[in-house]
């Protein structure tokens, strides 16, 4: 299985190099290029749909369809082997205000969600809580974010109504990793696995709260302050339980639920062109959210004398909950200019969150890598990505489990920790067409909270395409 896959994976690699070549060859020098290598060239697979996209466009009408297509295996540990297919079609409209309308600033959205394949690849085959696969959510159809935003002040004032995902936002890269140019595979570098707190723990009795972030959007407001092109303030409140339903038209407020808010401030250096040193960035923030949250070593008791059969005490709650993060990103070399459309060179990140230990699964976070643009000369749209994380399970819960390891007699392993190594190419075919291999090392999946299976170390090898439509 291993053989196939690393065969798979280089035969396609193999083509990514060489069809760049092929396309840098005009089939008719006198001529200009045919229609193969415009299509080649193109930003779409389905091309500009006999000049309607683009005339759209400057109606201020803008499509997006994204496809990824993930296949997940996992070949060694674990809880057990397999591979599957997952897969996501993303659908986009834009409208812009100053082309439709005639008044600047205005922009409306509306996004959408076709989740296909398998469902829950990470928690069958390999129960970690990170996740190996960006696509790995339950089949649904649904609304992703449906929001309008206004920019004041010559610009350097932003506010968002509606539907709204907080991925979208808050601790998002500039560098190294994002929707639009994915580095890597695993769901903790596109969004850290602490800031999932806020969903319920497996186990402990049912709450009313979760995080609003991709596939899941909720009703938000979003201000943000941004005076200069290098410093930004923002802030945003959140419904507390966004709706996981299948559709994601449950707009409905309940008190009960609580309220989410997010706060981050930014600043930027040696981005602008004129500047001599290299770029970098660096985002601070945090959230609070307003519901009761269970506490952990109590929640985590009443989950195992459940699981017993024993007689349980039902936990107490805590008012409130909230976390803390902190994102660096610096270019470490540029190969060329900050003039390089691909912007070539090696790119260094670093990010931490911590939340507290007695209402929460995990209370400390790292992960840090470095993303290396351009690497093989003629290649300059690759990246070649190298990551690790690693998770801290709360003491709370591996307190508990090692006293019920007393009173119960079981030999439960003790919660400690979650970790991922991911080593990810991502080879730029034609402007609408990626393939990426992605080799993931899996340490204590679920930090050893899961005392019925027990997962052991995993190996997971990823090979997923992306297509714009």
């Amino acid at each position: 299985m291993m053989k196939t896959i690393l065969k798979m994976a280089a035969s396609c690699a193999g083509f990514a190099i060489v069809a760049p070549a092929l396309a840098g060859e005009p089939a008719l020098a006198k001529e200009g290029k045919s229609s193969l290598m415009e299509w080649l060239e193109g930003d779409y697979l389905l091309g500009d749909w006999g000049g309607l996209r683009t005339d759209l466009s400057e109606r201020g009408v803008d499509f997006e369809f994204f496809y990824l297509g993930s296949m997940p295996s996992n070949l060694q540990g674990g809880a057990e082997t397999g591979t599957t297919y997952q897969g996501a079609l993303i659908m986009a409209l834009d409208l812009d205000s100053e082309k439709l309308a005639g008044y600047h600033g205005g922009r409306f959205h509306l996004s959408g969600l076709w989740l296909s394949g398998a469902d829950y690849f990470s928690e069958v085959y390999i129960g970690d809580f990170n996740k190996v696969n960006l696509t790995d959510f339950p089949n649904a159809f649904r609304l992703w974010e449906a929001y309008y935003e206004q920019k004041l002040l010559s610009d350097k004032l932003t506010l968002k109504a509606g539907v709204i995902a907080v991925d979208s936002d808050f601790i998002a890269p500039e560098f190294y990793n994002s929707l639009a140019s994915i580095t890597f595979l695993n769901q903790t570098f596109f969004y850290p696995t602490l800031a999932f707190n806020l969903y319920d723990v497996t186990g402990f009795p049912e709450g009313k709260h979760a995080l609003p972030s991709t596939p899941y959007g909720a009703l938000g407001f979003l201000a943000r302050v941004e005076p200069s092109e290098h410093f930004y303030i923002q802030a945003a409140v959140y419904d507390g339980n966004p709706d996981r339903g299948n559709n994601g038209l449950d707009f409905r407020l309940n008190s009960d639920e609580g309220a989410l808010f997010y706060f981050e401030t930014g600043v930027k250096w040696n981005t602008d062109a004129a500047s001599a040193g290299l770029p970098g960035a660096l985002k601070i923030g945090g959230f609070y959210h307003t519901d009761e949250f269970y506490d952990a070593y109590q929640g985590a008791s009443y989950a195992i004398a459940n699981g017993v059969g024993a007689p349980a005490l039902f936990p107490r709650d805590h008012s409130g909950n909230y976390g803390g993060y902190l994102l660096a990103e610096q270019y470490l070399w540029l190969e060329e200019s900050k003039a390089d459309p691909a912007m070539q060179g090696l790119v260094g990140f670093l990010r931490l969150s911590a939340a507290p230990q007695d209402r929460n699964l995990t209370k400390f976070g790292i992960d840090g890598g470095v993303v290396f643009k351009g690497l093989i000369p003629g290649r300059d749209w690759d990246t070649l990505g190298l990551a690790a994380s690693y998770l801290r399970m709360s003491n709370g819960i591996r307190n508990a489990v090692r006293d019920a390891n007393t009173m119960y007699g079981t030999d439960f392993k003790l919660p400690d920790y979650e970790g991922v190594i991911e080593l990810s190419y991502k080879a730029q075919i034609t402007a609408w067409w990626t393939l990426q291999p992605s080799l993931q090392w899996v340490l204590h999946p679920g930090g050893h909270t899961d005392l019925v299976r027990q997962p052991g170390d995993a190996i997971a090898f990823v090979l997923q395409t992306t297509l714009r439509l």
